[in-house]
Parts: C-alpha cells; structure tokens; sequence
C-alpha cells in the first residue's frame, strides 16, 4: 500500500484551529515553493481558480498542496490514477459528490466541538464573534452531540460508497472504514464511562468497574430524582417526626428554600461535566492520530473532486501530463495556456513548453509587452498544477516534480540604503543558486540589474553557467542579446523571442534571439515618445 500521508495533518492538535495562514509558506518554514516564489507567482489565485472544494479540510488540503506541493512521483501518479477513475466511473464520482454535499453542512460541529469555549449559563447559541475564539454559552453538551454525530455520519456515509479500483482511493476510503473500528470511534459513539479522568468504551467497562455513564444533557433522571427524594424525605420528617412544627409549616418552609438550590446543583454538574469530562475528552479526539488521518481523507477526497469539477469546466483541451520518476527535471507540454489569464481571455494564444536535456537553459528575449511575463508565469503555474495532481489547460506532456520552485522578480519595495539594487537582486540570485538542485526550476527576470553592462555580462554569464551545470531548468528573460551570443559560442541554451508583426505583439515565442527595440513604439502606445515629449515642451513655452 502506498504512503499517501503527510507529516503534519491538517487537523491541529492545539487549542485552535488550522487556518490558511499556518499553511502559507514563510521564511523559516517552505518546502518547494519559498514565500517570494508564492507570491510572485500568484499561487493565491491560482488556488481561487481551481478551488472547488465544499468542505473546510478539502480546501485547507488543497490550499496545502498549492503551497507546499508533494515532489514523490509515485505519489503523484497514484492521484493521477484515482482522478482518472473518477472521470470514467461516474458511480463511484456521483456517490462521492452526494456524500461530500451530504456532509459538508454539519463540519463546522466538529471544529466547534474540538475548539470551542464554553462559558457556561443555560444558552447554547452560535459562535461569538471574537476573530480569535469559538464562543458559547452553556457547557459543550450540544457541541459534543453534534460532534461526535458528524463523526459517526461520516464513518456510516462512506459504508455506502463502492469500494473504487485506484489505490489512491481505496486507501482514502478505507481509512474510514478502518476508523470505524477504532477505540476514539467507539468513545464517540458512545456510550463513554468516566471516572477520576479516566475514561472506558462499552466494550471495555467491566461489571465491577465503578464507572458512571456519561449523558451529555444538562438535566440528568438520577441526580434530579435524588434531589427531588431528598427534599420530600425532609418534609416526610416534619409531618412524622416533628408534628408539633406541621401546623406552622415549617417543614414547607425549608422545602421551599431548597428549590433555588436545584438550579445551583445542574449549574455545579454542568461543570464537573465541561471541565472533567468534556474538556478532557475533546483533547484526546484533538491529539488523536486516527482521527486527523480520518479527517485528511475526507479533504483530500473533497480535493479529488475539486480536480474533477475544475476539468469539467473547461471548454478547451485540458491533460493530466505524465508524471516521470527521474533525477532531472524535464518540463514539456504542448500547447501550454495560462491557468489564469485563460479565465478573462478565451483566445489566449498558447504556447509550448520545452525544458528538458537540450534545453535546460531557456533564454527568452524581445522587447516588453510581448508577453515574456505571462509565459514565465504559465510555465510555472503549469509545473505546480501538474505537481499537485491537477488538470493543466494543455494538449499533452510531461513532467519531473520540482524538489525546490524559484521565480526571482524585482522587489524595489524591499532595497535596502546599504544593499542597492544590484546587492539585494543578486543575494536572492545566491540564495536561490545554494538552494537549487538538479530538480529544481527555476525562473529569472533579467539578472545582475543595477551595475555597468559589462560587470552585468560576466556575473551572468558564470551564473547561467553555474545552473547550467547544476543540472536546474533554468529560464531568463533578459533584453541582453549580447548575453545570449557568448552563451550560444559555448552551446548552452536554447533561445525564444517574442514574435511581433506590424500591428503589435502576436503572443506567440518563436526561436531566435531578439535585437530589436519596440520602446518607441510602447512609449508612443502610451503618449511619452519623443514627438509627444516635443509637443508638450511646445505647448508650455507658447503659453
């Protein structure tokens, strides 16, 4: 059986919840993609266009491999594989969609539950509205309740769903079952005995076992019928024994000053019940490891289908590429379209993409506004799509997951006084070059900025000669012509341009290397070429 788990779940065993924002990638804590990386390549919006998840652990589990994408082939085509049968089996697709539908109105009572407050009273409303805290009133009974019922809910749906041929699948599926038959299930399900902070299942209380069942209600028949008992047994002594005081109803007296006490005593059990029963129970479902695998299978099934839905919805060719098993990363697809701009574009223009031994460095060039940026960004959304086990909007290809994801941008925001433009681009030059390997790709718009062109030339000629060697697929966008020549006399690259016809900009990379300008023609699009500069000086000097 594969190993389809994560090291972390998604189901926090703290206090709290798991949000997004403990998924997101930071400095001190990244896998394939950095955070520079994520949000240079709009991985934030890649996530909203595929995301079609209807469960919160599907879109937290979806969110996560946008983020933190796996990098193990056989993983990958094992998802692939159960991503095709749900395409072809629309028996066990439909079942699966009715069951995730099913389910995902009630999760929220399993989060509340695992993570809420209860502040006591005889309310049990919804959530307060503190950002930071599950609120509520009364003692967690209602919570629990429904709690555990969502558990159990979901254990008995998925005994309903055919058991599928993917392994992928099959695993998922049976870790439902497998659940079942556990003992924090049967603790859920109930009944739960408890005593001293101790807690027993049915199955393993004894006769002699001096446990008391747990009723999650606020009113409880023994405790009410003792209470009840005792005050009558106080007026039964007054009547029989004192019969000198019946006349001045004493004995109703006192019965009647013990009724303000029965609401102390269910507020008194309410919290014995909260604070040595519930509370203790809820922490060991949290640190559960059964129950966060439990939990992963579902969003990761709601993220199967997040990938099925998004398929469907394309109108243009869409292929899962084959994921290959090797030491270097090779990236080709045919007919490649941006995942992103093809929302508000229908005629984008697409184009293909080759990286692999002979191109291993690709070097693209042409003047701005030709469409360098959408390409660079497609080729790396492409890459992550297909590292997750998505559909990619392409004709066909293939790829070798990425040990380690780069896309180097200008970032003016973060110069520093001592640094410059040429130190701070060129720090993150380094660090991506000491953290690349020959699986990795990477993506550099233009290389040592800021500097004399002809310190710009060396540095980055032993730079792209040091990816080259590293074995990395590496893609530059530079303007540096001159650059892609001395690299051309060594054989290394392969070079695209931007293709322009008179009108403008066609959007498609041809193979060549561009040594035209077409700033003039982009600074008259934008009235700042030369005649526009001479006409204001003009009109400001006849004034």
């Amino acid at each position: 059986m594969i190993d389809i788990w994560r090291k972390k779940f998604i189901l926090s065993d703290s206090d709290k919840p798991a949000t997004i924002d403990d998924i997101r990638p930071t400095g001190a804590d990244h896998d394939v993609l950095d955070p520079k990386t994520f949000e240079a390549i709009e991985a934030e919006a890649l996530f909203r266009t595929i995301d079609r998840t209807r469960t919160e652990a599907g879109r937290l589990v979806l969110y996560r491999s946008i983020a933190r994408p796996l990098h193990d082939a056989q993983t990958l085509q094992q998802k692939q594989m159960a991503l095709r049968e749900l395409a072809q089996n629309t028996e066990i697709c439909d079942a699966l969609d009715r069951f995730i539908n099913k389910i995902a109105a009630n999760e929220k009572t399993l989060k509340y539950l695992l993570y809420g407050e209860f502040f006591g009273g005889l309310a049990t409303e919804e959530p307060g509205s503190r950002a930071d805290k599950l609120e509520f009133g009364g003692y967690g009974y209602r919570q629990y309740k429904d709690g555990t019922q969502f558990i159990i809910d979901l254990v008995d749906g998925m005994e309903k769903i055919p058991l599928p041929k993917s392994e992928y699948l099959r695993t998922l599926i049976g870790t439902f079952r497998d659940f079942g038959q556990s003992r924090i299930y049967a603790l859920m399900k109930g009944p739960v005995y408890a005593a001293s902070g101790k807690f027993k299942t049915k199955k393993e209380k004894s006769t002699f076992d001096l446990y008391s069942r747990f009723q999650p209600n606020f009113f409880k028949l023994m405790p009410t019928l003792i209470f009840f008992a005792a005050s009558y047994g106080i007026l039964f002594f007054f009547e029989n024994f004192m019969p000198q005081f019946s006349a001045s109803y004493i004995g109703y007296g006192i019965l009647a000053l013990t009724a303000p006490v029965f609401p102390i005593v269910l507020v008194a059990m309410g919290i014995s019940d909260r604070d040595s029963i519930i509370y203790p129970l809820r922490k060991q479902f949290r640190e559960n490891l059964e129950l966060a695998k439990l939990i992963e299978a579902l969003g990761m099934i709601d993220e199967l289908l997040s990938f099925y839905h998004y398929g469907q919805s394309h109108a243009g060719d869409k292929v899962l590429p084959e994921i290959l098993d090797e030491k270097q990363h090779r990236l080709t697809i045919s007919q490649a379209r941006n995942p992103l701009l093809i929302e508000t574009i229908p005629d984008y223009v697409p184009n293909d993409i080759h990286l692999d031994t002979d191109g291993r460095v690709l070097i693209i060039t042409g003047p701005n506004s030709g469409g360098k940026t959408a390409y660079c960004k497609t080729v790396v959304q492409i890459q992550l799509l297909g590292q997750i086990g998505c559909y990619v909007p392409a004709s066909k290809g293939w790829l070798v997951p990425a040990e380690r994801i780069y896309y180097q941008v200008p970032d003016p925001g973060q110069l520093s006084a001592a640094m410059g433009r040429f130190g701070h681009e060129l720090q993150r030059t380094r660090e991506i070059f000491f953290n690349s390997t020959s699986r990795s790709l990477v993506i550099l718009d233009e290389l040592s900025e800021g500097t004399t062109f002809e310190e710009k030339m060396a540095i980055s000629e032993y730079i792209l000669k040091g990816f080259h060697q590293l074995g990395a697929s590496t893609l530059l966008v530079t303007h540096n012509h001159e650059l892609c020549e001395l690299l051309q006399e060594d054989g290394i690259g392969r070079y695209l341009q931007v293709e322009f016809i008179p009108q403008g900009p066609t959007h498609r990379l041809i193979e060549g290397i561009s040594k035209v300008s077409h700033a003039d023609r982009v600074a008259h699009a934008i009235g700042f070429s030369q005649k526009d500069v001479e006409a204001h000086i003009q009109r400001q000097t006849e004034r």
